[in-house]
């Protein structure tokens, strides 16, 4: 037995717990679970069924933690597991799976498909399987504190352009301020016209907030990977620039799996409580509205539809905030027919769209989000994640549709109230 596979088996007998030992043994493989995957529907390949995905990590289940599996396994009679079992499961669990938890909410037994996806992601990184386009996110998350590689001097040219544009200051390692922003590598390097979007919102509602140089962004490739201890690197990088800065609120950027990381497994992951509270973009721009803090004029006149982000809506639980917003700026907002926690993923999250090789599948379960989008006959989608909004203009262009994408906080702050009009 190779040292690697013995690793990634000896993790699997480690992470499977109580909860999973349950999901196993309740699981009646009725195959609601695929109804509610958007690779499987879009394929019609059995073995695109979320809970299939999980076959290494079942069989050692039922063969070290049975007694029936015991048995089977003592009198040859249970397939023994090996490295190719592993390699081929590499497809099923991180290049064909969001973890976007659709499974998991759909399914009657209650079942967590996405705990269990995790913890195999776990076992293969452990196995020296983990996809080398995550693993070299990884290195430059632990190497340059972002996920794309860019220095802070990047960030730092898109922010003077930013003051240059808008006339307002932003500021970099301020302390005591409301607000530590955080950022994805996205919307660095191809979405950074929300640096200042946010400088013109926050400067209208009286917002104090700051870049911080020793973590300017929330991306994080551990959570993809099931890392736990690379996650752990980029948690705490933010936990200690709130701490020397004594910044009390941090804000997540337009990045479902950004905010899952930092606001709901966080502590988990370090191991102790925050001296902070997280929020979500979407939801610091809400309260500023339910305060009277942020004011809009004018609205938007193409009829459009907004596309709620897996991470963020369906398994961070935001849902309402954008919608407040988006009544705040258009007279035409449609909404899709399978919306909120019920959303489709677009097909792009989890690290699949860091993956070249899984472009072709990626093109094809579009088909799904296309048919949302084309039966309302609108001419834009609006979302609030930089994954989700890639994913969706890669399809779109893909499959020749003339509908424009656009960021939520852009959207907003081009409708702030001016001076002159209040």
């Amino acid at each position: 037995m190779s040292t690697s596979f013995e690793q990634g088996v000896n993790t699997l007998k480690r992470l499977i717990d109580a909860p999973i030992a349950s999901y196993f043994s309740s699981c009646t493989n009725c195959g609601i679970c695929s109804q509610a995957c958007v690779f499987a529907t879009e394929t019609e390949d059995p073995k695109y069924t979320p809970i299939r995905r999980l076959e290494p990590m079942r069989r050692v289940w039922e063969q070290e933690y049975t007694v029936v599996g015991k048995l089977k396994k003592l009198i040859g009679l249970s397939k023994k597991l090996t490295m190719q079992d592993f390699e081929d499961n590499v497809h099923l669990t991180f290049e064909s799976c969001t973890t976007c938890g659709r499974c998991s909410m759909m399914c009657p037994s209650g079942n967590d498909i996405v705990y269990m996806i995790r913890k195999m992601r776990e076992a293969l990184t452990a196995a020296g399987l983990a996809p080398k386009e995550l693993q070299g996110a990884a290195v430059r998350t632990i190497e340059k504190g972002s996920v794309m590689g860019f220095p802070m001097n990047t960030l730092e040219s898109m922010i003077e352009a930013a003051e240059e544009e808008t006339g307002i200051k932003i500021n970099v390692d301020e302390p005591n301020v409301d607000y530590l922003v955080l950022l994805s590598s996205a919307e660095v390097m191809q979405f950074n016209e929300i640096i200042g979007a946010l400088a013109q919102i926050f400067e209208q509602a009286g917002v104090t907030w700051t870049f911080s140089t020793k973590a300017h962004e929330a991306g994080n490739p551990g959570m993809h990977m099931g890392a736990s201890e690379i996650e752990a690197i980029m948690i705490n990088n933010i936990v200690e620039a709130a701490e020397e800065l004594n910044i009390k609120k941090v804000i997540s950027p337009e990045c479902g799996h950004a905010y899952m990381a930092i606001r709901w497994e966080g502590p988990n992951v370090i191991g102790r409580p925050y001296p902070f509270e997280v929020y979500h973009i979407i939801e610091v721009l809400d309260e500023l509205r339910e305060q009277g803090r942020l004011k809009t004029s004018g609205t938007e006149d193409a009829r459009l539809t907004f596309h709620d982000p897996c991470q963020a809506a369906r398994r961070g639980g935001v849902n309402q905030p954008q919608r407040n917003l988006l009544n705040m700026v258009t007279t035409n907002f449609i909404e899709m027919k399978h919306n909120r926690a019920c959303n489709w993923c677009c097909g792009g999250g989890g690290g699949v769209n860091t993956m070249e090789k899984t472009e072709p599948m990626r093109l094809k379960i579009f088909h799904r989000k296309r048919t949302q989008i084309e039966e309302l006959d609108v001419d834009t989608v609006v979302t609030m994640c930089a994954t989700c909004r890639n994913t969706l203009e890669e399809g779109m262009e893909e499959n020749n549709m003339d509908i424009e994408v656009l960021g939520l906080t852009e959207v907003v702050a081009n409708h702030l109230l001016k001076e002159k009009e209040s």
